[in-house]
């Protein structure tokens, strides 16, 4: 497991040989929200911590808290790329979008 899961959010696992300590970061998300401990367990307890601290605070304030993978991305390809990928596309048939989410999801069940 490189990832810690609570509530929708992941958490990161480091390790800080300096300061002999785990810490780590709520992931993919906009905002910056830290944790840290002296072992794997006490660092997932202080992850989900995180997590509804970090909730309750958006709540607090009236802040819409951020979500990860909201589904859509973009991605700067090139106009050569672009054009390439969309001519493809149309070759076999598919849009743009459900050509390059077929390449996406290939690759990564095939790395899984």
């Amino acid at each position: 497991m490189t990832h810690f899961n609570y509530k929708g959010y992941q958490g990161s696992v480091k390790v800080s040989v300096e300061d002999h300590c785990l810490h780590g970061k709520i992931e993919f998300i906009g905002d910056l929200v830290n944790y840290e401990a002296e072992t794997v367990s006490e660092l997932e307890k202080e992850f989900r911590l995180a997590v509804d601290s970090y909730l309750e605070t958006c709540k607090a304030t009236g802040v819409e808290p951020k979500k990860p993978f909201k589904g859509s991305f973009n991605v700067r390809i090139g106009r050569e790329l672009h054009e390439k990928a969309a001519k493809r596309a149309t070759d076999i048939g598919k849009s743009l979008n459900e050509y390059i989410k077929d390449i996406v999801k290939t690759d990564t069940e095939s790395h899984a």
